[in-house]
């Protein structure tokens, strides 16, 4: 069973905006006290870190390229996860994975062995 389901992604000309929606589904499966983040995997490329939050929401993390054009967010309530993609070149364009850190209450990780629990990856193509 999926634990993880993503959606939003999609085909947006450069400049342009896209929010990423994932959701812990399964039974019992929780985000709350857990750091949870997002990568990214272009074609002949390895899976990068994009961004992760904290479990309190009090610290987050993004690489050096998405800094100032991506917002991740969090909603412990609704056991959700965000990502908002602004300003988007074509660079952008990848398949996108939410992801829970192993442990809780942790530091946020930037390496997918970090991570045991992904989603199932969502296209994000920016082109004109």
């Amino acid at each position: 069973q999926l634990q993880l389901v993503q959606s939003g992604g999609g085909l947006v000309q450069p400049g342009g905006s896209l929010r990423l929606s994932c959701a812990a589904s399964a039974d019992g499966f929780t985000l709350d006290y857990y750091t949870v983040g997002w990568f990214r995997q272009a074609p002949g490329k390895e899976r990068e870190f994009v961004s992760g939050i904290s479990f309190s929401s009090m610290a987050t993390d993004y690489a050096r390229s998405v800094k100032g054009r991506f917002t991740i967010s969090r909603d412990n309530v609704k056991n959700m996860l965000y990502l908002q993609l602004n300003s988007l070149k074509p660079e952008d364009t990848a398949v996108y994975y939410c992801a829970r850190q192993i442990r809780p209450i942790v530091a946020i990780a930037t390496t997918p062995d970090a991570y045991d629990s992904w989603g199932q990856g969502t296209q994000v193509t920016v082109s004109s």
